[in-house]
C-alpha cells in the first residue's frame, strides 16, 4: 500500500513538473516569437494612440514622398520610380533606335516623368483623405505586422479610387507636357501612323490598355508615390531619429522595444 501511494506521489510529481517546465518552454517561445512583448505593447497603448500614430507616419510619408517626387527629376532622375515606355512601346522604341532616333525616344520618356512630376503635389490631398478611412481594427493589426503594413494596407484599400481621382490631373500634366503628341510623334516615325495604318497596327503593337497613355502615366505615378511612403514607413518603424513627433516615439518606440 505504501509502495503504491509512493508511486502515485511520484506520478503526480512528474506530471506537476512537466507542466511547469511546459509552462516555461511555452513563454520563453513567445518572448523568442515577440508575441508576449507585443501583446504587451499594445495593452500600454490606447487603440486612439495607435490609429493616430499609424495615422500619422503614412501622414509624414506621403508629404515625403510628395518632396521627393513633385519636383524637376523627381521620377526623371531616380532609378527606383522613373517612368520606362510602355511595355507595347519596346518594339516601336527598339525601331527608332535602330535608326538613330534615340532623341524622340528619349524625349518621350522625359515628357512622361515630367508630368508625374507635375501630378505628384496634387494628388497629396486625395492620399491625405485615404489615410483618415484607416480603422482602430485596422490600425491594432498594422502595428505589430510586416515593416510597410500601413503603405500596403493604404494602397490595397485606396488605389482604385486615387486612380479614379488623379487620372484628371495627370490628364492635365500630360496635355502641358506632350505626353500624346510625342506619341505620334513616335508612331509618325515608327512608320505606324501612315496610310491610316495607325488603328490596326499600333494596337498589334501595344495592346488596347498602353494606348491609354493617361491611365499608364497614372498608374506608375502612385507607384513611385507608394514606394517612397513605404521607404519612410520603414525609416520611422526601424530608426528612432525618423520619428519626428512624441507621438511616432510613443508608438512606433514602443514596438521596436
Amino acid at each position: 500500500m505504501q509502495i503504491h501511494y509512493a508511486r502515485s506521489v511520484t506520478a503526480w510529481c512528474l506530471v506537476l513538473g512537466f507542466l511547469i517546465t511546459c509552462g516555461s518552454a511555452r513563454a520563453d517561445l513567445l518572448e523568442r516569437l515577440g508575441l508576449r512583448k507585443k501583446s504587451g505593447v499594445l495593452q500600454a497603448l490606447s487603440e486612439e494612440q495607435i490609429a493616430n500614430g499609424l495615422k500619422q507616419a503614412l501622414d509624414l510619408g506621403v508629404r515625403k514622398a510628395v518632396e521627393t517626387l513633385g519636383r524637376s527629376d523627381g521620377f526623371l532622375g531616380n532609378a527606383d520610380v522613373r517612368i520606362p515606355l510602355p511595355a507595347g512601346l519596346k518594339k516601336v522604341e527598339t525601331a527608332l533606335r535602330g535608326v538613330g532616333q534615340d532623341k524622340l525616344a528619349d524625349d518621350f520618356v522625359t515628357s512622361m516623368n515630367r508630368a508625374a512630376e507635375q501630378a505628384v503635389p496634387e494628388a497629396a490631398a486625395v492620399l491625405a483623405d485615404s489615410v483618415k478611412q484607416m480603422t482602430l481594427e485596422d490600425a491594432r493589426k498594422i502595428l505589430t505586422s510586416t515593416n510597410t503594413a500601413a503603405t500596403e494596407y493604404f494602397r490595397r484599400t485606396s488605389q482604385t479610387n486615387l486612380e479614379e481621382r488623379l487620372l484628371p490631373i495627370v490628364k492635365e500634366a500630360t496635355t502641358k507636357t506632350g505626353v500624346t503628341a510625342g506619341y505620334k510623334q513616335l508612331l509618325d516615325q515608327s512608320g505606324l501612323n501612315r496610310s491610316g495604318l495607325l488603328g490596326n497596327l499600333s494596337r498589334s503593337f501595344l495592346g488596347n490598355d498602353n494606348l491609354d497613355l493617361d491611365a499608364y502615366v497614372t498608374r506608375k505615378t502612385l507607384d513611385g508615390l507608394f514606394v517612397k511612403i513605404a521607404e519612410e514607413e520603414v525609416k520611422i518603424r526601424e530608426n528612432p531619429t525618423a520619428r519626428s513627433t512624441e507621438l511616432l516615439q510613443q508608438v512606433f518606440g514602443r514596438v521596436g522595444k
